[in-house]
């Protein structure tokens, strides 16, 4: 328990560093650049670099332990902060993308807080220690956004600076929480004794993979697409950057406020129905923002977006904890997080572009085609399941 604890807190911190990045990093990119086309390129870069991590990042735990690879990713997220403030006063753009690229390997380490929770507990509470640990990012939804406001300003004649000397004191409270936390890797023995290892490929095949795959693909990727997109569509229309980082906190308080509860419904519930509950919410989502574009429209649509998020993603990443045994949890667990941040990617590099050369609508009905996929995926895998397993709760 006191693992699960720590490690909501450096998810917290996580978080909060990447909700102010989101906030404006966008924003930087635009201000950097002649043609704004290409203003969300850093964070695709930073997507692509969380991509890129997570197999290392994997490894490198599986051979020295959890707390010292999340020191390494929180020392390399470190440095890129510093990166961007300078990028920031230097104008540099270039720069700036490298900054969010390192960023993104800190975020990549960061996205195995949630598997060293389940790791660190019982088969029958990972999904309540998964739900628990990405509920530490309630924190960022109140911090990081009033962060962003107070930050924003912090160095005169360079906007936006400010914001990543906060996210580097940010990282840097995470060293101490981090010397707490005792997971310590599996010795050559202990590995051998929990059984073979099945190839990537045969583990791959299952149904039950593919779908909790195709599940956290699609929900981060439609939440990055419609939320990077979310701060330029608004300042384009003259609403205040007050109004977008506001948007920004209340969409990340969707996101990670359910996760109090989340692991209990899929208790109840059962994964898949969780899963589809969230497919639903992010299309609704998309209904509300093609209804209008007023402050109410964006306020109510970003909060659907992140409740929809959390249930796909917690749902997904609980659904993926039954496709591999503890011998095989390390390569799972990297291939999909690889996948799911791929994905992720290029929905962040494709957000800036459809919204400056084909506008607000069709960055929204790009999310719709791969959520209708995961509904068909999922329902399908409810009805081919045999019905002694459809009876756990814990599946659907």
């Amino acid at each position: 328990m006191t693992n699960v604890v720590l490690l909501v807190l450096c998810q917290a911190i996580a978080a909060t560093s990447m909700t102010l990045l989101f906030t404006v990093a966008a924003l930087v990119g635009r201000d950097l650049l002649t043609d704004p086309t290409w203003a969300t390129l850093p964070l695709a870069l930073l997507q692509v670099a969380v991509m890129g991590a997570t197999i290392p990042a994997s490894l490198l735990m599986q051979r020295w332990g959890r707390s010292p690879g999340f020191a390494v990713g929180t020392l390399i997220g470190i440095v890129g902060a510093g990166l961007g403030a300078i990028a920031i006063l230097s104008h540099s753009f270039l720069l700036f993308c490298l900054a969010t690229s390192l960023l993104g390997v800190f975020n990549g380490f960061a996205g195995f807080y949630r598997f060293a929770a389940a790791d660190a507990a019982q088969v029958s509470f990972r999904a309540q220690a998964i739900s628990w640990v990405v509920a530490g990012g309630v924190i960022a939804a109140v911090v990081g956004p009033n962060l962003a406001k107070w930050s924003v300003n912090w160095l005169p004649n360079a906007t936006y600076a400010g914001a990543f000397g906060a996210i580097a004191l940010l990282l840097m409270l995470t060293f101490p929480l981090l010397a707490r936390v005792h997971i310590p890797p599996l010795s050559a023995a202990q590995t051998q004794a929990l059984g073979d290892r099945r190839p990537l490929k045969q583990i791959a095949r299952q149904p039950v993979f593919r779908v909790a795959v195709l599940g956290s693909m699609v929900g981060y990727s439609v939440m990055a697409l419609l939320m990077t997109a979310t701060p330029l569509a608004m300042t384009a229309i003259a609403h205040p950057f007050e109004s977008a980082a506001s948007v920004i906190q209340w969409h990340v308080l969707g996101m990670f406020a359910p996760s109090f509860f989340t692991g209990s419904l899929i208790a109840r519930a059962g994964v898949l129905r969780i899963i589809l509950c969230g497919v639903a919410l992010n299309l609704l989502c998309v209904g509300i923002n093609l209804a209008g574009t007023e402050l109410v429209h964006f306020h109510l649509a970003l909060i659907l977006l992140g409740i929809g998020w959390n249930f796909m993603f917690v749902g997904s990443t609980t659904l993926l904890t039954e496709t591999y045994t503890p011998a095989e949890q390390s390569k799972t667990q990297a291939v999909h997080d690889f996948l799911m941040f791929g994905f992720v990617a290029i929905a962040t590099s494709l957000s800036g572009q459809l919204l400056n050369r084909m506008g607000w609508v069709a960055v929204n009905m790009a999310g719709v085609p791969p959520l209708l996929l995961v509904l068909v995926s999922v329902l399908w895998l409810m009805r081919s399941r045999p019905s002694a397993v459809l009876n756990d709760p814990r599946v659907g």
